[in-house]
């Protein structure tokens, strides 16, 4: 009898210390991509410290602008690996912050959130982004300044109006600098338009407003 409690008891001994457990090298990374950058990729580093194999059962990400991969679906005891995690970043600029959701066996932590954070630059500035005339008002142009940042350095801006009411040049200002000329053909009716910015040689495609809009009403009182 006492040879069978010694048994049960070292087997629930063995039991408790054999246990999966997924440790984090990190679960949060900052990253500040170039204003050249396509994607901002984090390596989220694991290592199953545990004395059983670690399985996962799922990775979700918060956007479809993000994607992760694991390296393995099965992790021994030991044995380490990581998570990639990449954003693609297109027309982002500012703070952006995503997420994966990670989900395993591990009796421990079942679920992990790891969180990727992406400082963009800003690589235009665009003063206005939004220009307007009143519906009557004499149809002279005016003018929205663009400055590139010093690590984006740009040469030349294409500029296009999304309908022909609008006109829009782009004239150099040097250092970086231009002046977008925009003229409507006339204001008679209230119209609007996208004028889309395109820096030469780049992909990232940036965007201001023209608009035509309805006269005040007059009070007859």
């Amino acid at each position: 009898m006492r040879a069978q409690i010694f048994v049960f008891a070292l087997s629930i001994v063995i039991c408790a210390k054999a246990q999966a457990e997924l440790k984090w090298e990190q679960t949060t990374i900052e990253l500040h991509p170039t204003p050249a950058d396509k994607q901002a990729i984090g390596h989220f580093k694991y290592q199953n410290t545990g004395d059983k194999s670690v399985h996962f059962k799922s990775v979700r990400t918060s956007c479809g602008c993000t994607a992760a991969q694991t390296q393995k679906d099965e992790v021994p005891p030991g044995d380490k690996g990581e998570i990639t995690a990449t954003f693609n970043i297109g027309d982002r600029t500012g703070t952006q912050v995503k997420t994966v959701t990670v989900e395993t066996d591990d009796p421990a932590s079942t679920t992990s959130v790891l969180t990727l954070k992406a400082v963009i630059p800003q690589q235009l500035a665009i003063t206005p982004t939004f220009v307007f005339w009143q519906q009557g008002e004499a149809p002279n142009p005016k003018t929205i300044g663009v400055s590139a940042a010093k690590d984006f350095p740009v040469k030349h801006l294409k500029v296009a109006s999304s309908i022909p009411d609008f006109e829009a040049k782009v004239s150099e200002a040097g250092n970086g600098r231009f002046k977008i000329s925009v003229q409507p053909k006339d204001t008679k009716q209230p119209i609007a338009a996208t004028l889309t910015i395109q820096p030469e040689g780049s992909p990232k495609t940036f965007y201001a407003t023209a608009r035509v809009t309805t006269a005040p009403a007059i009070n007859s009182r």
